[in-house]
């Protein structure tokens, strides 16, 4: 049987992780690999091995989540990502 403090902390966990948003990236005929992936990681911070997988996964699922986080962080990124002319969302 659980006690209180195992099942408060199950919740918190829950509701911490229901609070992060996702940038996520779609695939387009448009952009290179080469541009998708220096963008990545300008401008997501991404290794440039993460920025490949990516693009990867954008070019044969359609899309990819590429970031993780609070929406005001994300924000300024995701719009960074649609100036360089991806098609990006938060979702």
């Amino acid at each position: 049987m659980s006690t209180k403090e195992e099942v408060l902390e199950e919740v918190l966990v829950e509701t911490e992780s229901k609070n992060e948003n996702e940038i996520v990236l779609y695939n387009d005929d448009v952009n290179s690999f080469d541009h998708v992936i220096e963008t990545l990681i300008a401008v997501c911070g991404h290794t440039s091995e993460q920025a490949e997988q990516c693009s990867i996964i954008v070019h044969y699922k359609g899309k990819c989540t590429v970031k993780t986080g609070a929406y005001k962080d994300l924000e300024p990124q995701c719009s960074k990502l649609l100036e360089a002319g991806l098609s990006a969302e938060i979702v």
